[in-house]
């Protein structure tokens, strides 16, 4: 098992915390990305969803998770566990100095998530949103959106378990 966490940092004016309407642990927001196939190398030709509120049964038949996937060249199965509770949503002082946060970690096993497409209700995909705040009276805006996975560990167990 390897652990992935979806990190990413913006430019943002005026607003104070960016994150998911739910919160980083919004079990309706769904995380769209595509996945490399730690067996044959594959990669998905559309991107896989996945999210909290979602959970299938593990092919076993012991327990369940959020995504189970058939590679279509070599036909292994792959799973995805998203682990909530390790997101914070990203600040104004972090935006400014280029610093990512985390806002999910995936435990994947015969997958690796190599890219992604993130859907807002605001449009980010020219990479920028810019708005007026009519009730707070101020321009609002993100640019530079950066997103990246990176592979952490797990130390700890249980509700200490801390990924770094």
């Amino acid at each position: 098992m390897v652990y992935y966490a979806l990190e990413f940092t913006a430019e943002i004016d005026g607003l104070t915390n960016l994150q998911p309407r739910g919160g980083c642990d919004d079990p309706t927001y769904t995380y769209y990305f595509k996945l490399r196939c730690e067996n044959c190398g594959e990669i998905t030709q559309k991107s896989t969803c996945v999210s909290l509120s979602e959970e299938v049964p593990l092919p076993n038949g012991r327990g369940t998770t959020n995504l189970v996937q058939k590679c279509k060249l070599c036909s292994r199965d792959g799973t995805i566990q998203m682990v909530p509770g390790q997101g914070k949503p990203l600040t104004d002082s972090q935006g400014q100095s280029g610093q990512y946060t985390r806002l999910m970690i995936f435990d994947c096993r015969g997958f690796e998530p190599i890219s992604g497409e993130t859907t807002f209700e605001m449009d980010l995909s020219e990479g920028d949103f810019a708005d007026y705040d009519e009730k707070s009276e101020c321009p609002v805006g993100i640019s530079n959106l950066k997103a990246a996975f990176k592979v952490v560990k797990k130390t700890g167990d249980g509700a200490r378990a801390v990924y770094r």
